[in-house]
């Protein structure tokens, strides 16, 4: 059997754990999954280079987009393209160190978007992509995860809740004293159905009066 410790983990991080496996559907250990993530990274570790230090990760934040260090950024510009590169914490074209718009102006004769013009490829990518359209993909996850966070949050609270009045029902149940019965009611009487003297006689009346006639005759 495998010994365990207990490790703290951000109330924020864990939330969106839970989130990401409630999307995924089926029971999965939580301690299991932190478990294989601890795992993964240490593998990917391991392929860094032994003398660099896996805490300075360089490159260019770009507003929401970071270009990490080796980023290649593309222009379209009257037939053929050109080409700018992550180097350290700058993007340099021609040896020189620009903005993603200074680089998208450079070959325009008219005012460019930078974020529609310039096209995007890191080190991770097989191909370049438009810069707008990966700012855009980034939005989204992150309203997913803050989607997903929130989602677990009310599912935790809802579950906390619930567990807190089940526990202060059974406490009132058994602070309250034991019910006494209330004493059965005697059965009624049976009622007395003999017919009295004449019940059975016919109808013998042919006319009928009103009280306010009576007096005129």
């Amino acid at each position: 059997m495998k010994s365990t410790m207990t490790l703290e983990v951000d109330t924020d991080t864990l939330l969106r754990l839970i989130g990401q496996l409630k999307a995924r559907g089926g029971k999965q250990d939580v301690s299991a999954v932190i478990n294989d993530a601890i795992e993964l990274w240490m593998r990917e570790q391991s392929k860094l280079n032994m003398n660099g230090d896996p805490a300075s990760i360089r490159g260019y934040q770009w507003k929401s987009l970071f270009l990490p260090e080796g980023t290649q950024l593309r222009s379209w510009s009257y037939g053929e393209h050109n080409y700018a590169l992550v180097v350290g914490d700058q993007i340099l074209h021609n040896g020189k160190s620009v903005s993603p718009n200074q680089f998208a102006q450079s070959f325009a004769r008219s005012t460019r978007n930078a974020w529609m013009d310039l096209s995007v490829r890191r080190p991770e990518d097989k191909q370049f992509k438009i810069a707008q359209r990966l700012r855009t993909e980034l939005a989204q996850q992150a309203k997913h995860a803050r989607t997903d966070a929130s989602g677990a949050a009310a599912a935790l609270a809802d579950t906390s809740l619930g567990a807190l009045l089940a526990a202060l029902q059974v406490q009132i149940q058994a602070s309250l004293p034991p019910a006494r019965a209330e004493p059965a009611a005697p059965p009624a009487a049976p009622r007395d159905t003999t017919p009295g003297q004449g019940w059975d006689l016919p109808e013998r009346r042919k006319f009928r009066f009103r009280l306010e006639d009576v007096g005129f005759e």
